[in-house]
């Protein structure tokens, strides 16, 4: 479930006080692949994702299989992580897949009970919260952010930018090679 949120700071201090535990904070940089499309044909991303923050650096890799139809407004699939010693990008190119999209993103990961909560400030986008884990975790996290529950919404990342560039007129970038040289939306707050 992920919702735009209009003041971080606010979100971050009602985590705080709904005693949600600091964790990962950082650049978090993703990197789906695909092999003439078959992975997308299937509904399946096969994913690379780096966590850089000083004195911290970890790569995982994900396979995340087709998403089923929302039960209760859930996104839920199958999903497989591995964490590597080193990027797993060399290995994937060797056999066949290609990067066919970069996500950057500056975040601040929060843990309660058996929920993730994650804030994501994107090079040009509006700033999203993303909350993980099971449906009573789920409910859980939403309520300690203090974001209304209607604002929260099972949509893939693409809808989120859909509905970014429709209300400002600007393009999104999710990548930090899309800015030529204007500063990422964290470095601009």
């Amino acid at each position: 479930m992920k919702a735009v949120v209009a003041d971080p700071a606010s979100v971050r201090r009602r985590l705080q006080d709904a005693q949600a535990r600091p964790g990962f904070r950082g650049m978090l940089e993703d990197r789906r692949y695909d092999r003439s499309g078959e992975l997308s044909a299937r509904g399946e991303v096969l994913r690379t994702r780096t966590y850089r923050a000083p004195g911290e650096l970890r790569h995982l890799v994900t396979w995340k299989g087709p998403t089923e139809p929302a039960v209760g407004g859930y996104k839920i699939r199958e999903e497989l992580e591995i964490g590597m010693e080193a990027p797993a990008d060399p290995l994937l190119r060797a056999l066949g897949f290609h990067a066919v999209q970069a996500i950057d993103r500056f975040v601040e990961l929060y843990r309660l009970a058996d929920v993730v909560v994650r804030l994501e400030w994107y090079p040009r986008m509006d700033v999203l919260v993303e909350v993980e884990g099971s449906p009573s975790g789920i409910e859980a996290g939403v309520l300690a952010t203090g974001i209304p529950r209607s604002d929260y919404l099972p949509d893939a990342l693409a809808d989120f930018v859909v509905r970014y560039e429709a209300r400002t007129g600007r393009t999104a970038a999710l990548a930090l090679a899309e800015l030529a040289g204007e500063p990422p939306s964290w470095e601009a707050s």
